[in-house]
């Protein structure tokens, strides 16, 4: 239940992301702009429901606190700090600067998401079943 919400919103940001690659590749700066900031709300949004909602709720249950969400947690530093070194690649006009960021920063998503999908989610789904309902509704309201 959590692995379907989390996965389809990985998926979200992966089209907003591309809709501003692809602007960029076609020279649109104020496309690319504007598409990338939808992106990065749409990220922000899911890195901050994973931090607030999620990973609280199974480091109380689990008890693992120095375990995979701090790795996640690691890993959304550096995501967000790609993400202010694209954001300011457009701000300065500078769209090759941009494509070549944009491919790092699309790698350490990609490796990022399978991480979660394919094991965080899947821990979580176990560990909090009693609890998923009214964690959904948490993330869907954030």
């Amino acid at each position: 239940m959590l692995t379907d919400f989390l996965t389809a919103d990985h998926g979200d940001c992966d089209e907003l992301f591309a809709k501003a690659e692809n602007a960029a590749a076609d020279g649109d700066r104020a496309v690319a702009q504007a598409a990338y900031a939808g992106f990065e709300a749409a990220m922000e949004r899911h890195l901050s429901i994973e931090e607030t909602v999620l990973f609280p709720e199974f480091e109380a249950r689990s008890g693992m606190v120095g375990g995979p969400t701090a790795v996640m947690r690691m890993e959304h530093g550096q995501i967000r700090a790609m993400m202010a070194q694209l954001r300011q690649a457009l701000e300065d006009r500078e769209l090759d600067d941009f494509l070549g960021l944009s491919e790092t920063l699309h790698i350490l998503i990609q490796q990022h998401n399978m991480k979660e999908e394919q094991m965080l989610y899947p821990l979580c789904d176990s560990t909090l079943a009693d609890r998923a309902q009214i964690l959904l509704e948490r993330m869907q309201a954030y």
